[in-house]
């Protein structure tokens, strides 16, 4: 078991600059690897703002010019925004990491976030973060009067739900009965100790993610836990939460490092 702090550094009208909880995140990143610092988890929420990953490709950016900030994280183009609690730990791994064990302990421990609040979330294969899930195909309505054999996000190279309204926003995934992501998770990893880490949509207004094409998927949406429980959520009634599980979670983790296969002769 090891010590785990959390640091609440503002939320409402004290939320961070996206630039700033970044300038923090190096600072005590380097501090964690110089050992002068525990384990620490940011907690915070941000002004509206788009951040783009890696991976993210021109075509899932904002079409209106929108300013999206670059990151050197994992991951694609996600919205941060108020109503949205965002956790940034930074940990220290054994060596060789397991960067995919360290998202999905971030994964269970808001998978357990919710189902305190009576929500059943899960995870998606072959899709990072934690969703909600929506019903079978066969069950969900048409969309623009097609059967869902026909629907142009998946066998449409040209077709853009950005430019389609509201019928095919990610903010409406919850009325088409489709798959939507409520928490996003990105990470770093320098010299063995994480950095950037996930987003929890509490209560956000999801309309910001209509002008992106979120975690760059198309053919499913965005939730929030004050929508699937049809009541307000504030962060401060979230907040306890998601730190008792991020401390049961990542604190008593047993870390272990990759497992690297020998090659045979």
């Amino acid at each position: 078991m090891s010590e785990l702090r959390f640091v609440r550094m503002g939320f409402g009208a004290e939320a961070v600059e996206y630039q700033a909880a970044w300038d923090e995140q190096r600072r005590v990143h380097a501090a964690r690897f110089a050992d002068e610092v525990p384990d620490t988890v940011l907690l915070l929420e941000h002004p509206p703002v788009y951040t783009a990953g890696r991976r993210t490709q021109d075509s899932e950016r904002p079409l209106d010019g929108t300013p999206v900030i670059d990151v050197d994280r994992g991951g694609k183009i996600t919205w941060h925004g108020p109503g949205q609690l965002v956790g940034y730990p930074i940990q220290k791994l054994p060596r060789p990491v397991d960067v995919v064990a360290h998202v999905r302990r971030l994964e269970e421990a808001l998978i357990r976030t919710c189902a305190d609040f009576g929500l059943q979330t899960t995870r998606v294969e072959g899709r990072s973060g934690v969703w909600v899930l929506g019903d079978p195909v066969e069950r969900r309505p048409s969309l623009g009067g097609l059967a869902l054999d026909f629907d142009p996000r998946l066998t449409d190279e040209e077709f853009d739900p950005r430019l389609d309204g509201p019928e095919y926003a990610p903010s409406n995934a919850g009325q088409r009965r489709e798959d939507r992501k409520i928490a996003a998770i990105g990470i770093r990893v320098a010299k063995g100790v994480t950095m950037h880490g996930f987003a929890l949509n509490v209560n956000p207004d999801n309309k910001w993610f209509d002008k992106i094409i979120p975690c760059g998927i198309r053919d499913a949406g965005v939730a929030s836990l004050a929508s699937e429980l049809g009541r307000d959520v504030p962060i401060e009634e979230v907040l306890p939460t998601v730190e008792r599980h991020l401390d049961d979670v990542l604190a008593n983790a047993d870390l272990r490092p990759r497992t690297i296969e020998k090659a045979t002769a």
